[in-house]
């Protein structure tokens, strides 16, 4: 291996999938989801976790006074709990604010922040310019409208104390870093942190150096950023569409990326698309915050 990353090679039974999405370390290894399809894979080996009849954006796991209590997501057209066994039966809702909409919409990504809370993004299905939105769950299972205007988020990823929040809109082609109180999940104006000229930047994570990885929709790229803001690498991956980046927490080190083929059109399919790709890595990431709510119920639910 030189550089940051070694040689990439294909997730066994993982895929090909038309919307790979949502990679995330959490006990056990690791997590995606093939979003339109609505189902969550664990990985290595591939495993169906859940299926749902709608969107399935991204989870994080639940982690609650009495043990486990399966994942908190990004669903439809709002915040689902999905139960540990996967049953579809099982989903409980804690809010369904895109419903009713003046245009069709869905959530995107999400993920737990290190205090946690819970994060999701909205979308136009049709890409209307500002129609989407971030939403907070806060630990009593409270969601609020935490930012309005957006056209297709992504992320958000949080830095290790949980005071930086990034946040992509894939749309304009921009990451923005967000402050945040840990105390009160209050966020600040957001700022641009980094803006891609070729391609879309898509999911996002911070390393155990403090960097910030996003995989860069149509450039077949993972690009890798300072705090600063300054790009560090731009690791090639053999895939057009990589969605989004996980790095493994413990050594030895893998990085692993989700691709599409939606959205590849009359463009030939190569090999590596709608797969998941792995390679080794110099530096690790961290595991993903759970969400923690304040009661094993999950508190208030519709």
């Amino acid at each position: 291996m030189s550089g940051l990353v070694g040689s990439w090679s294909a997730v066994e039974g993982a895929g090909p999938w038309e919307l790979g999405e949502g990679l995330r370390a959490v006990p056990g290894g690791l997590v995606a989801v093939d979003l339109l399809a609505g189902r969550l894979y664990r990985l290595d080996p591939t495993v169906l976790a859940a299926r749902v009849p709608f969107p399935l954006g991204a989870v994080a796991p639940v982690t609650a006074p009495g043990g486990p209590h399966g994942w908190i997501a990004a669903a439809g057209t709002g915040i689902a709990l999905l139960p540990a066994d996967g049953s579809a039966d099982g989903v409980r809702w804690l809010a369904r604010p895109e419903d009713g909409a003046a245009t069709a919409m869905r959530m995107n990504d999400g993920a737990a922040d290190p205090a946690g809370r819970f994060w999701a993004g909205s979308m136009a299905y049709d890409g209307t310019r500002g129609a989407g939105s971030l939403y907070r769950v806060d630990r009593d299972g409270a969601v609020t409208a935490a930012m309005g205007g957006l056209t297709v988020p992504n992320g958000p990823a949080f830095s290790a104390d949980g005071r930086t929040m990034y946040l992509a809109d894939s749309a304009l082609g921009l990451i923005y870093r967000v402050p945040v109180d840990p105390a009160s999940g209050e966020a600040g104006g957001r700022e641009v942190f980094a803006r891609v000229p070729d391609g879309s930047p898509d999911g996002m994570t911070v390393d155990a150096e403090g960097c910030l990885w996003s995989a860069v929709w149509g450039a077949a790229a993972v690009h890798r950023y300072a705090p600063s803001g300054e790009l560090l690498a731009v690791v090639a991956v053999p895939a057009e569409q990589p969605t989004s980046v996980c790095l493994t927490p413990s050594p030895p080190y893998r990085i692993v990326v989700t691709t599409a083929l939606y959205g590849l059109g009359d463009r030939p399919e190569g090999a590596a698309d709608g797969r998941v790709l792995a390679a080794p890595a110099a530096v690790g990431g961290r595991p993903a915050d759970p969400f923690r709510p304040v009661s094993p119920a999950g508190t208030r639910t519709l």
